[in-house]
């Protein structure tokens, strides 16, 4: 099974970005992307490329399911 995370965009260069949760950094395509997202949004991440832009509320809630089964130690700012 896979599954999309939401993580937060740190960096933005051309069509490429890089995105945290709990320390670790993925890099991802906008190719695909929705609503290209800005620095300190929420993206959706699966398989390299940038799925869709969330809102924070939703990325927070999502992550609080997440520790809550033990998947991450904390929630990002």
């Amino acid at each position: 099974m896979c599954v999309a995370a939401p993580m937060k965009v740190i960096e933005i260069e051309g069509d490429i970005i890089r995105a945290e949760l709990g320390g670790m950094t993925k890099e991802a395509n906008l190719a695909i992307v929705d609503e290209r997202p800005e620095l300190g949004d929420y993206v959706i991440i699966h398989a390299g490329f940038a799925l869709h832009r969330i809102d924070p509320e939703e990325a927070k809630i999502t992550l609080a399911l997440w520790k809550e089964m033990g998947v991450i130690d904390e929630i990002p700012d």
